[in-house]
């Protein structure tokens, strides 16, 4: 017999590399799972952030373990592409959550209508202000050669 309750299961999917892991990933997180019953995440595996012409400072296997073992998600899968339509599609997701750095761009309007067709909503969420992966780096790459320039 089919469970009646698993079809009302609001589902919602959100994405991101994950890479030193800070309060505005876990804003995001908290925000997204008080709007859906069930919160999957996909992690940007190693190849596709390289394909963005990045690089991840933590490898995927432990990105992924610290995004599963967080509260308020229920199931961290792979990114492997950027589609992200297909994935909520696969899922039955109801919501995509995103920043709101993303929203009015000229790219994410179009993903709105298109999403709409699918009957998913694209919710954008405040990004933290004076926070990001990338500034964690920065500030990091400037500390570690100062330090070396005070050893010389």
């Amino acid at each position: 017999m089919e469970d009646n309750k698993d079809k009302d299961l609001v589902i919602g999917y959100t994405t991101g590399v994950y890479d030193l892991f800070h309060i505005g990933h876990l804003n995001l997180l908290k925000n997204a799972k008080g709007m859906c019953d069930k919160l999957v995440v996909g992690v940007t595996v190693d190849e596709l952030v390289a394909y963005k012409g990045k690089q991840a400072m933590i490898p995927f296997e432990d990105r992924i373990e610290i995004v599963r073992s967080i509260k308020y998600v229920d199931a961290a899968v792979p990114q492997y592409d950027m589609d992200k339509l297909t994935a909520c599609k696969k899922l039955g997701a109801k919501y995509l959550f995103v920043g709101d750095d993303w929203y009015g761009t000229e790219k994410w309007q179009a993903y709105e209508k298109e999403f709409a067709k699918e009957g998913i909503q694209i919710v954008y969420f405040p990004y933290t202000k004076g926070i990001s992966s990338t500034r964690i780096s920065e500030a990091l790459r400037a500390v570690r050669k100062s330090s070396l320039n005070d050893v010389k």
